[in-house]
């Protein structure tokens, strides 16, 4: 009898409770039982899993990683994901191994490079992969000198914090006056340059941004699943073109993601984004973790956090090519769960080693994760 595989995924996103769905509905048939840890009580990752945990907040990254070793030592965890402090987990992946847990995470040395842009945007551009200008900023008359000189060149600036996850802090430098175009519909990311001079002059500490010029579509996000021998086993694009999505094995975006992957040793699952500078595709991010829109290449027939916890479980997979394109598609919200108390019920083997079970009570459900559509 093929034993059950524990997964644990800590503090990940909403979106990845369709990556825990994925891993129970294997195309292997095997028994897969999810771990969930999380800062917020009403994550509906935590509703998902079989077992869950709030994790404890103000850790230190040393800290945390003793608290990741327990976590998997006592769950008896087969395959850890972590997104909080990867660095430090994946520096530790020796003292995992001890413990039985396989990492589905890069080397520390990749994650260390993709976690600042501008860091990363010098590595790529040294293997020949395109990057569009870029400046980092950390005063005022530096953000005047680059906006400048990207408008000379016809460019709209745009900026961003040089580390972060999810577009979080993307901004766009107009000089249009603020008048009531600006409160007509919803918000948007055009902030003129006049207030963010007088924000950043009146700042008590530097900023750290990345000023660069704003990007046209098609964006395309490869996703890539690289062996720890640093070939690629699998690598698809998802194009995004305002609500309409599609996917892409054209190799002008195939080509410079696999080269990252195989080149910064981004083993296991990588998310490599694309946009056009002009008419030629430059690199936009790389995300050393699981995409959050990863299930969506369930439209194409594949399985992929399956095929990466095979991987990490030493199950090669071998080369995956997906066995045909899904239609185009929209993503649009839909709900999910969440539970009343703390922390949702717990397997019965698991509640001595828990808070004590609350019966849990019909909710009304929330929008909490995208789901995909053919159009």
């Amino acid at each position: 009898m093929v034993s059950r595989v524990r997964v644990w995924l800590n503090r990940t996103y909403a979106e990845n409770v369709f990556f825990m769905d994925q891993l129970r509905r294997n195309p292997s048939d095997r028994a897969v039982e999810i771990h969930a840890t999380h800062g917020d009580p009403d994550s509906p990752v935590l509703a998902a899993a079989d077992t869950a945990e709030l994790e404890p907040e103000g850790l230190s990254p040393a800290a945390y990683v003793e608290f990741a070793l327990d976590q998997c030592a006592r769950r008896g965890i087969d395959v850890f994901v972590p997104r909080l402090h990867q660095s430090a987990i994946a520096a530790h992946r020796a003292d995992f191994e001890a413990v039985g847990t396989a990492l589905l995470a890069p080397t520390p040395e990749a994650v260390t490079v993709f976690e600042d842009k501008i860091v990363a945007y010098e590595a790529v551009q040294a293997i020949g992969v395109p990057v569009p200008p870029w400046w980092r900023v950390r005063s005022a008359d530096e953000l005047v000198a680059a906006v400048e000189e990207l408008e000379a060149g016809g460019y709209k600036a745009c900026f961003k914090p040089a580390s972060g996850a999810g577009g979080v802090g993307f901004r766009v430098i107009t000089r249009a006056p603020f008048s009531l175009v600006h409160l007509n519909g919803f918000p948007s990311p055009y902030v003129h340059l006049d207030l963010v001079l007088e924000a950043l002059r009146a700042a008590e500490e530097p900023v750290d941004w990345l000023v660069m010029p704003r990007l046209e579509q098609p964006e395309v996000s490869v996703d890539c699943l690289t062996g720890t021998d640093n070939r690629v086993r699998l690598a698809v694009g998802r194009t995004k073109n305002g609500r309409r999505r599609g996917f892409t094995l054209n190799e002008q975006w195939l080509e410079p993601a696999r080269r990252i992957a195989e080149g910064f040793g981004l083993h296991h699952l990588s998310n490599i984004q694309f946009r056009m500078l002009g008419d030629v595709p430059v690199l936009m991010d790389v995300n050393s973790r699981p995409a959050g829109g990863l299930h969506q290449l369930s439209l194409c027939g594949i399985n992929v956090p399956w095929l990466a916890v095979q991987l990490a479980l030493g199950e090669d997979p071998g080369d995956v090519a997906p066995p045909f394109l899904g239609q185009d598609y929209s993503v649009v919200s839909g709900p999910r769960p969440l539970r009343p108390v703390t922390l949702p019920p717990q397997r019965a083997e698991e509640t001595e080693m828990l808070l004590p079970a609350v019966p849990a009570q019909p909710v009304e459900a929330v929008e909490s994760a995208a789901q995909v559509l053919p159009l």
